[in-house]
């Protein structure tokens, strides 16, 4: 692993600042003040499926108690380094757009910032291990990846903690990007963070977002595209039992024409108090003509005492697109695949593990890091089990 601590090269221009803000109930001012951000009653539209007490402690506390381990094997050029906050803010996609995130940001005093440099092709995937120890831990990461540059990036979150974050991706033109990120934190974790991605001129990304395990997780993911030609994927999976709760919000936004983007994420739920949310918004400003877009939610709810929220929005401002929509389900097991399944002599408890499976594994193989595909197909059965052992007993 190569650490070292360095001043980075200029920031390109931040398109961010570039762009005009969007008002209105779903759009959050950005900003880096934590004084602009109040703390929220659970009232809020952008709140109002959050239990804003859970997340008390990350939207209220100033105290760092807990450390969060870092962990990676970097390859050759890949390197780690620490800028101050001043640097931090100028290599930001954009300023936080609510309070964890400023404090994340703010508390972290500066931030660690991963390069890939330029033309670098990455033959393995790069591994990084965010392991808590427990307590709170404001963290701001940074992640650039120059023109042309080819990688795989695969962000674990495990162990203990009360984990605030703010992440920003910024993809250079003609990159082609894998990311995913994996929250498969202990039982007892909060974690709530804002991830914003910028997406260079024909570069093309694919985001894997999944979330397994903690008590309650809260992720704000936002894109934006810095030039024509970008190609956006976004997948997520999720598996909430018993008292968890587990939220997305994604927003991408269509700044700049000829741009595509696809959000597919599925969730299942099982247990009594088990909630997730998932909530897409896509913005198509009047100068993205030939933009495509859609977003699609699906959740499987496996027992009764489930709550699946899902929100899909469409805000378009120009007609001269290719196309654009979007879709949410939710529902329990087809009977009709569970009928086929028993009428070819398969048990009722295979079978259901077997529907289950389908539904996640066009997600899970787009990981593309063979050792968490493994992990995510391992949690997967570990859950069933538990839904099936339920009803056994």
């Amino acid at each position: 692993m190569t650490t070292e601590t360095i001043t980075p090269p200029p920031a390109a221009p931040n398109v961010a600042g570039a762009v005009e803000t969007v008002s209105s109930h779903l759009h959050p001012t950005p900003s880096w003040s934590v004084d602009d951000h109040p703390v929220p009653t659970g009232r809020e539209e952008v709140w109002r499926f959050t239990p804003v007490r859970t997340f008390r402690t990350l939207l209220t506390s100033g105290a760092t108690g807990g450390r969060l381990e870092f962990d990676a094997d970097l390859p050759e050029r890949v390197t780690v380094s620490q800028v101050t906050a001043e640097q931090a803010r100028e290599l930001s996609v954009e300023p936080p757009v609510d309070r964890v995130a400023a404090l994340a940001a703010a508390n972290a005093e500066g931030a660690t910032l991963i390069d890939i440099p330029a033309e670098v092709e990455l033959v393995e995937p790069l591994l990084i291990t965010l392991r808590g120890t427990g307590g709170t831990v404001f963290d701001h990461v940074i992640l650039r990846v120059g023109n042309h540059a080819v990688a795989t990036v695969a962000i674990r979150h495990e162990g203990s903690a009360q984990y605030a974050n703010k992440t920003d991706l910024l993809i250079g033109d003609g990159a082609q990007v894998n990311l995913v990120s994996l929250q498969d934190w202990d039982n007892d974790a909060v974690h709530a963070g804002q991830v914003s991605l910028r997406i260079g001129r024909d570069a093309q990304v694919r985001t894997v977002q999944a979330s397994m395990g903690g008590k309650a997780v809260r992720i704000v993911e936002r894109a934006q595209y810095a030039g024509p030609g970008g190609s956006l994927e976004q997948f997520g999976l999720y598996f909430v039992d018993a008292g968890q709760h587990t939220e997305h919000r994604l927003f991408v936004d269509h700044n700049q024409p000829h741009t595509k983007s696809k959000v597919d994420y599925r969730g299942a739920l099982q247990g009594q108090g088990a909630h997730s949310v998932w909530v897409g918004d896509v913005l198509i400003r009047k100068v993205a003509e030939g933009i495509e877009t859609y977003e699609a939610n699906k959740n499987l709810v496996l027992t009764d005492g489930c709550q699946a929220d899902s929100v899909p929005n469409l805000e378009i401002e120009t007609g001269e697109i290719v196309g654009a929509g979007h879709s949410s389900t939710t529902g329990r097991f087809d009977d009709e695949q569970l009928f086929y399944l028993k009428s070819r002599g398969i048990a009722e408890a295979e079978a259901r593990r077997l529907v289950v499976h389908g539904f996640f594994v066009d997600i899970i193989r787009r990981i593309g890091v063979p050792a968490i595909e493994e992990r995510m197909l391992q949690e997967v059965e570990r859950e069933l089990s538990a839904v099936t052992a339920g009803e056994d007993a």
